[in-house]
């Protein structure tokens, strides 16, 4: 690994508004950005909107039992649609002059959109104007959209990822527990940094885990960066974290973890505004490792308290950069770092060719 001593972004990165526009435009919108979980859309109707960039987008089951994606907009006065999740039956209706879309987004009625009864108007065409569509993909139990569709498909976009997984048949995962934290006080990107870097774990994890900083290591490739633990000795008593683990991160905002013997955790970390972000996790078991209800509750118990332990610290590097002194940023480990520093690395790469244009 390399010893030069690096600095991390600069306190605008994470307070900034224009930085937060200029992210929009470019990190969540040219990359594959994580929205969602297809099992929370189980039924045909069922509606979930998200907002990506400030866009409203609905993530929506259609007749068919697929996943589609549109931007969660009328198509008359571009009123937003769907407000909160839900299932909206068989047609998208919108309240304000009841223009209705099927469940593929296109456009089925127009009333009185030419006058009293005349619901077509010479030069209307009702097939251009359904809803737009937005790049979807699903990933196993995980939804990914690309708002621009520019991003490289996603099997070559996270093949990182995916060769980092290849142990692990995700295809027979089963969700067992899920945390919804609400809204954390602090950037997406701290969310995302504190997670890859395995320096703080001793110390801000002591009493929730034991796994040593001498037996982990980084992990950067491609889109792909995190870390990981190897232990000698496996404890997997659910009152403690004591096992080989991997974390591991696609850009931008995916965040998947495995735990010996069969045990991932995945987490969506939704950007509100330059300090807030919403945060989920999902806990799954793999093939053949079953849980009882008592040892997924302490399972549960126990990843509560890792993640409110890793909210105070991101709440208070939030805070941190009010302070001057952070106006250039801090100091990166040149040994525990690494990926930390590859994922500011492709921020920037994002942001300089927004400034270049």
């Amino acid at each position: 690994m390399p010893n030069q001593i690096y600095k991390g972004l600069p306190s605008i990165a994470y307070n900034n508004k224009d930085f937060w526009d200029k992210e929009s435009n470019t990190v969540f919108s040219n990359s594959w950005v994580f929205v969602g979980f297809t099992h929370e859309l189980k039924n045909i109707g069922d509606a979930l909107p998200v907002t990506v960039a400030e866009q409203p987008i609905l993530l929506l089951k259609n007749s068919k039992g697929a996943i589609l994606a549109f931007h969660n907009v009328c198509s008359h006065r571009c009123l937003k649609l769907v407000d909160q999740r839900k299932n909206i039956g068989k047609i998208i209706n919108c309240p304000y002059h009841a223009w209705c879309y099927d469940l593929d987004g296109n456009l089925l009625a127009s009333p009185h959109f030419g006058g009293t009864n005349n619901h077509k108007p010479k030069g209307f065409d009702t097939k251009k104007n359904g809803l737009r569509s937005v790049r979807i993909h699903i990933w196993n139990d995980w939804i990914f959209i690309n708002l621009n569709k520019k991003a490289l498909p996603f099997n070559k976009y996270a093949s990182s990822l995916i060769k980092q997984l290849k142990e692990i048949d995700l295809n027979k995962i089963k969700p067992v527990a899920t945390l919804d934290f609400g809204e954390i006080k602090t950037n997406w990107k701290f969310l995302i940094e504190n997670y890859i870097e395995p320096y703080h774990v001793q110390f801000v994890h002591r009493k929730t885990t034991s796994q040593p900083l001498k037996d982990h290591y980084t992990i950067v490739e491609g889109m792909c960066y995190g870390s990981g633990v190897d232990l000698k000795e496996e404890n997997t008593s659910a009152n403690s974290l004591a096992v080989s683990s991997k974390y591991l991160s696609l850009f931008p905002n995916f965040i998947i973890g495995t735990y010996y013997p069969g045990q991932v955790g995945v987490h969506l970390n939704m950007p509100v505004a330059p300090g807030i972000t919403h945060q989920k996790r999902v806990i799954y078991t793999t093939d053949g490792n079953n849980l009882t209800k008592k040892e997924v509750s302490q399972i549960r118990d126990l990843w509560w308290k890792v993640h409110k332990e890793d909210h105070e610290i991101c709440e208070r590097l939030q805070l941190g950069r009010s302070s001057p002194v952070s106006k250039e940023g801090g100091l990166l480990s040149p040994y525990w770092e690494n990926s930390v520093r590859t994922f500011q690395q492709i921020v920037v790469k994002h942001i300089n060719k927004s400034t270049k244009r």
